[in-house]
């Protein structure tokens, strides 16, 4: 996405924020540097970041005296953004306080792009992303499209869990079992649950989903993700949100991603919720890659420019005709690719 042209009186409003964020890190560095050299920072240990605030993150010690114990934590100013989910090494400082000194490598990390088209990092090293969708707010399959193409660009597997089963009526349930037979017939596991049934206790189907794995709940708001957790974590202290009467989306509840320990063993890493997922920040050849049945027709198309709407010779298009490809699956790649499309046109406007 293109970016927009500032005036010179942005620009010089810029370079002053820098410029004190510069200085403030400096300072930091400095008081980080007198602690060491005051024998007041512990020994290097391994540690796992469970939530991110700001500047500040809380790590748990996973070795030495203080292991499971929660520490909040300063960042050195050389280390790159640090995400929940992340192993790091840090220093315990006296005053309960402590300092994250390098980050370990990642499995994978899973990014979405905010409004600005700034890639936005949510969570780090996880097994698999589970996918929440409910009757209510009603699924839409551009929506589901935009998840999964995020977790075939990264890497990581996806889980599609249907939560509110109760809230299937006579109305909704040949478009939901319509939705999901598209899904499944792509590899993508599906697996349907509902935590107001289950009560207090974890749903068996939830609980074999999660166990023993690191697992990152994502959906739009609305959908249950917290009602879910809380059922495999009662004893947490994770508000719930309702759906609105009159508009019928959710309501957002969650405000930073949090990782929580199971004790059935396992991880899970709660993330705010998202409406819409942006992939401007893809390329059309990366949006190509995330459709599952589109993947081995790249570069199969007579010409290399292809836009796949009606360009001769596409193999996108023959193969949808030959049935190989879901209607309902092409308009949304289609609409992904015209999303982006505008997306670039709108920045081009502003310079």
């Amino acid at each position: 996405m293109a970016k927009r042209r500032l005036t010179k009186r942005q620009q010089w409003r810029i370079q002053k924020i820098q410029e004190e964020r510069a200085a403030r890190a400096a300072r930091k560095e400095q008081s980080i540097a007198d602690l060491a050299a005051a024998g007041e920072l512990g020994p290097e240990q391994q540690g796992l970041v469970i939530a991110h605030y700001g500047q500040q993150l809380d790590v748990e010690a996973l070795e030495g005296e203080r292991a499971g114990s929660i520490c909040r934590c300063f960042v050195r100013a050389n280390i790159d953004s640090l995400v929940t989910g992340d192993r790091v090494i840090w220093r315990p400082g006296k005053n309960e306080a402590g300092v994250i000194v390098a980050r370990c490598d990642r499995q994978n990390l899973l990014q979405r792009p905010d409004n600005f088209g700034a890639l936005k990092p949510v969570a780090a090293n996880i097994d698999h992303i589970i996918l929440v969708i409910a009757p209510e707010p009603e699924p839409h399959d551009n929506l589901i499209d935009r998840y999964l193409v995020a977790s075939e660009s990264t890497g990581i597997p996806a889980v599609i869990l249907l939560n509110k089963t109760d809230l299937i009526t006579d109305r909704n349930r040949a478009a939901i079992d319509d939705l999901l037979a598209r899904y499944q017939a792509l590899g993508y596991p599906v697996i349907r649950t509902s935590a107001a049934e289950s009560g207090d206790q974890p749903a068996p189907e939830v609980l074999t989903l999660v166990q023993g794995r690191t697992s990152v709940f994502v959906g739009q708001s609305g959908v249950g993700k917290s009602s879910i957790i809380q059922t495999l974590l009662p004893d947490e202290a994770i508000r719930v949100g309702a759906v609105s009467e009159s508009t019928r989306k959710g309501i957002h509840t969650t405000t930073t991603a949090r990782l929580f320990h199971l004790p059935w063993g396992g991880d899970l890493i709660d993330s705010p919720g998202i409406r819409e997922f942006g992939l401007w920040h893809m390329t059309p050849q990366e949006i190509e890659y995330g459709f599952r049945e589109i993947r081995d027709l790249i570069g199969h198309c007579r010409f290399r420019n292809c836009r796949h709407l009606g360009d001769p010779g596409c193999a996108i298009e023959a193969a949808a005709a030959a049935g190989r490809i879901r209607p309902e699956r092409l308009r949304s790649f289609h609409r992904i690719l015209a999303d982006m499309a505008e997306q670039q046109a709108r920045g081009l406007k502003l310079e």
